[in-house]
């Protein structure tokens, strides 16, 4: 049996890949990528992450909804494809992920709880209203949080205080989740109680910051709560 987090006022979730598949978009064009959907879909998730680190680095923001396209164009660049049409058809869907399964329940039985609940991520607002009523969870959340307030992304401590300050929450009273180890990694570090959301089975980075558990998707947080 899990261990109990303590104190819990609140819980925050990453957006993209924590409630949303980042690859739904890629796999909805399958039969137009053929095999080569799943390379295109991690290629373009690494690159999206790398921009948006390599960005901030360089105090070069833009939004996520960019980052997300010029991703994109190196993915596609990197496989030798060229339509214009699949772009934006790829662009559009990721607009609309499909939301994990078990998402729009656990919120609610949050909800139901007495918890607030909230997304932190770096998606831009548009992007983030967009998806959340797609995926009809904009109705379980007491806030939608975007690093485009502050033009930085995360693991920025910055971005962490967020949370804080419009949740009106200490960090040790929020309970943190994300698929990203490195933002695990991140949020543990600024103070936050996480649970990392480790889908696929992946290894911890070797970074400050360790996670309360470990959970394999969001329905494991309602044994930790």
């Amino acid at each position: 049996m899990s261990q109990k987090l303590e104190n819990i006022q609140a819980c925050v979730f990453d957006a993209y890949g924590t409630l949303f598949d980042v690859n739904a978009a890629a796999a909805h064009c399958a039969d137009e990528l053929g095999d080569n959907w799943q390379t295109l879909a991690e290629i373009w998730r690494g690159k999206q992450l790398s921009y948006t680190w390599l960005r901030t680095l360089m105090d070069e923001y833009v939004d996520f909804e960019a980052v997300t396209a010029d991703a994109l164009d190196y993915a596609m660049a990197s496989l030798g494809i060229e339509d214009d049409g699949l772009r934006a058809r790829l662009l559009a869907l990721y607009l609309e992920l499909d939301a994990y399964p078990e998402a729009a329940g656990v919120l609610g039985e949050l909800q139901a709880k007495g918890l607030k609940t909230a997304i932190l991520s770096n998606g831009n607002p548009r992007m983030l209203e967009a998806a959340t009523n797609h995926a009809g969870l904009a109705n379980k959340l007491d806030a939608v949080i975007s690093v485009d307030a502050i033009r930085i992304y995360k693991p920025s401590s910055a971005v962490y205080q967020m949370a804080v300050d419009q949740l009106s929450c200490p960090a040790q009273s929020i309970c943190f989740m994300s698929s990203n180890a490195w933002d695990v990694a991140g949020a543990a570090n600024f103070g936050f109680q996480v649970l990392w959301v480790n889908r696929f089975g992946q290894p911890a980075e070797q970074l400050p910051g360790k996670p309360a558990g470990e959970i394999t998707d969001l329905s494991g947080l309602l044994s930790w709560i």
